[in-house]
């Protein structure tokens, strides 16, 4: 299965980013390989949009499911309709998040967060 954390920079250790549209990167991790790579978030230099950008370009790396702090109605939507699942955890280092994925210690989120809530 693979994820996409929001994250503050590119590799396990950095530290989950809570904001989904405006993190600086994502790790895309395989759980079942144990490999991750990192990518920069098209939406974090968006005037607007940049949780629908952002989503985008979670759906197009075909993730099951996104794990960051918060995720706009906007992007939440986008997510929902491809079939991606939504898990809250708070900024703790990527391999913990992971680990607590796996573990199914995450919540998982049924409904979006307040929009622009990376702007704060």
């Amino acid at each position: 299965m693979k994820i996409a954390i929001s994250a503050a920079g590119q590799n396990k250790e950095s530290i989950l980013d809570r904001r989904f549209g405006r993190c600086d990167y994502f790790l895309i991790f395989d759980t079942e390989t144990g490999e991750y790579k990192a990518m920069g978030n098209n939406g974090v230099s968006s005037g607007g949009g940049a949780g629908i950008a952002a989503a985008s370009q979670v759906i197009d790396e075909n993730v099951s499911a996104v794990i960051s702090g918060s995720v706009g109605p906007n992007a939440f939507e986008l997510l929902e309709k491809a079939d991606i699942k939504v898990y809250k955890c708070e900024e703790l280092p990527i391999f913990n998040v992971v680990e607590m994925f796996q573990k199914n210690e995450l919540l998982q989120v049924n409904i979006a967060g307040n929009a622009h809530n990376g702007m704060k």
